[in-house]
């Protein structure tokens, strides 16, 4: 994590109150290259002045208190989000508590907050659409008449397109929710990842002689049904793996309930408890029935016999 230390006191910042801070702020759900290009332009920033290079973001999605009717799935896990925000180089990370106390701040008092912790403020970045404060009462021109105030400049960037089209966050969801996987990975600059902390499924996996760990992914955007092709990372190793999301149409009974499963080739050990990470690279095949067990069986195998030759 290039040495970022993630504070949620801004007391627990480094070298806090001896060196001046630039700051980019945001939610940044995904870390999409327009988020990139905002953080980076900050990390210059703070770079050119010898600052602390901050990114200020919040521990959840700010509709989860003021709109829970209209809470979008997410590109990520808040660790995922804090992981890939690290790897940018950032000094640090300041995680805002995104409460109803948070959500009722006038703008001004929301400002204030930031000189408070981050105390002499040089720059702040944002998106050219950025809003904050109650009711979203505050925008990159109330920032700007702030910074004239108070002695720090302010950095809007406009959109980012790609192949004439803006990416943001809510086009990266539809790419994935339709399982254009590739346009979301070029928004994002890097492959899909989910994410998820493996939860106790039923054993079907094992039965079969092929286990799997089921990950608990509530509240993020998932591809269409199948089966799909990816690879994790764990304690340093890179396995193959076989990613099912669907409803197990061989074996439900009853209102079948919508299962995330994960098995990873030649791997042997507990999983149970940890969160996996899987990078998901290409869909192998849709979801299907099978006339029996042994049937589905012979079909997993083969699906991971071509993931095994990919």
């Amino acid at each position: 994590m290039n040495n970022c230390r993630i504070v949620e006191r801004p007391e627990e910042l480094p070298a806090c109150g001896e060196r001046a801070a630039c700051a980019a702020l945001g939610f940044f759900d995904g870390v999409h290259l327009g988020h990139q290009q905002v953080i980076r332009q900050m990390l210059a920033e703070a770079r050119s002045h010898d600052a602390l290079a901050v990114v200020v973001t919040f521990d959840r999605h700010p509709a989860t208190v003021v709109a829970p009717q209209r809470v979008p799935p997410l590109i990520q896990t808040q660790a995922q989000r804090l992981r890939t925000l690290a790897e940018l180089g950032p000094d640090a990370i300041w995680v805002l508590r995104f409460d109803t106390a948070l959500s009722r701040m006038r703008p001004e008092e929301f400002v204030g907050l930031l000189l408070s912790g981050l105390g002499r403020l040089r720059s702040i970045c944002v998106g050219a659409s950025f809003r904050f404060g109650h009711r979203r009462a505050g925008d990159v021109r109330f920032l700007e008449e702030s910074g004239r105030r108070h002695g720090f400049a302010v950095h809007a960037f406009s959109v980012v397109a790609l192949d004439g089209n803006v990416i943001s966050s809510t086009r990266i969801r539809q790419a994935i929710a339709t399982g254009h996987l590739e346009v979301a990975a070029q928004m994002l600059g890097r492959p899909w990842a989910l994410a998820g902390r493996v939860v106790e499924g039923d054993g079907l996996g094992r039965r079969l002689g092929i286990p799997t760990a089921n990950l608990d992914v509530q509240g993020l955007v998932l591809p269409p049904r199948g089966v799909y092709a990816g690879r994790c990372t764990l304690e340093g190793r890179l396995y193959r793996a076989a990613l099912n999301i669907g409803t197990r149409p061989t074996v439900a009974a009853g209102t079948p309930a919508l299962r995330v499963e994960v098995h990873l080739l030649d791997f042997k050990g507990n999983l149970y408890g940890r969160e996996l990470e899987v990078v998901v690279l290409e869909k192998i095949r849709d979801e299907q029935r099978f006339a029996s067990l042994e049937a589905l069986r012979r079909q997993i195998h083969a699906d991971l016999e071509r993931i095994r030759r990919d």
